[in-house]
């Protein structure tokens, strides 16, 4: 039975071909040149990622449960090795937006992929993928937002909605019969023309062919490994970061709300199966009217804090609503 080699490993694995080589042998060197061709570090790893087999749902939760119940190492591996794949779908989705090197995004989103292991619960009715999919993109763009080149995408207020809004933006003027030049867009967007033009051109190089190949000298192309989805990458990541935001804020709101409207707000409003208006007003000896009002305050109010603590927060919600 072949020996399964640990993720870790893959960069370090040498082929077979390149150690029988015979230096001496025309015939043998040229083969040697061509393996060195084919298996280049990234080939090399889609390569070994491609040999683990996926698993189904119910393999899944029973390695799920193994984890979380007895922290069965031999069950992480299993269910990391069989996510690889994975990996790479969603970092080709963000190499668009990243155009360095793909292994860079392809080992945050194994981290990714590995926090999504400990934390998963399989008793939830979630599909694994579907859960992991979110911790990868979030360190895969905590990445990409860190090492940034050209523009630092969370360094300004200014760069952050550019990034996000400019081609939303010029696609709403010329539905609306304007000619987006840079000093409109300035004035719509309260960034300079320098910006806008500098931003725009960025944006321009970001279009990719998915039926291109991985590498110059592969025979794998991207839609091997990706599906084209309706969402880009740039919206993606304007929602995860509005989404990041978020979840911090609400935490800090519920710190500043009474008990009955926490109550109101964790049972109702953000809830996935809301108690009805009877059982909180029976809880609270009030009436379901008099519920009804209040969720309506604690939601204002919770709209008023997000538009105090969040710059652009109704630009953001527009497009993630």
């Amino acid at each position: 039975m072949r020996k399964e080699t640990h993720p870790a490993e893959f960069m370090d694995t040498e082929t077979d071909t390149d150690t029988e080589t015979d230096a001496d042998s025309p015939k043998d060197a040229s083969h040697h040149e061509k393996s060195v061709v084919k298996y280049d570090p990234l080939q090399r790893y889609l390569a070994e990622i491609s040999r683990y087999r996926l698993l189904t749902r119910e393999e899944e939760i029973v390695l799920g449960k193994k984890i979380q119940e007895h922290g069965d190492q031999d069950a992480a591996y299993r269910l990391v090795t069989a996510n690889l794949r994975l990996v790479v779908k969603i970092a080709l989705e963000f190499q668009r937006v990243w155009m360095q090197n793909l292994l860079d995004l392809i080992q945050e989103g194994n981290i990714g992929l590995m926090q999504a292991v400990r934390k998963f619960d399989p008793y939830k009715n979630v599909k694994f993928s579907y859960y992991a999919s979110f911790w990868i993109k979030a360190y895969i763009l905590k990445f990409i937002m860190d090492n940034w080149r050209l523009v630092k995408i969370g360094t300004t207020q200014g760069q952050r909605k550019l990034f996000f809004k400019l081609k939303k933006e010029k696609q709403r003027l010329i539905d609306q019969g304007f000619d987006p030049k840079p000093k409109l867009l300035s004035q719509r967007l309260g960034v300079s023309e320098r910006e806008i033009v500098d931003m725009d051109q960025r944006l321009d190089g970001w279009d990719i062919s998915l039926d291109a190949p991985l590498k110059d000298d592969s025979d794998t192309d991207r839609m091997e490994f990706m599906r084209v989805e309706a969402e880009s990458a740039e919206d993606t990541m304007a929602k995860k970061e509005m989404e990041l935001i978020l979840h911090e804020k609400i935490a800090a709101f519920r710190n500043q709300i009474t008990d009955r409207e926490l109550e109101i707000f964790d049972k109702r409003i953000f809830s996935d199966t809301p108690v009805t208006l009877q059982e909180i007003g029976d809880k609270y000896g009030i009436s379901r009217e008099r519920v009804r009002q209040v969720e309506k305050n604690v939601i204002k109010k919770m709209r008023d804090y997000f538009k105090k603590e969040i710059p652009d927060f109704e630009t953001y919600t527009e497009d993630i609503s």
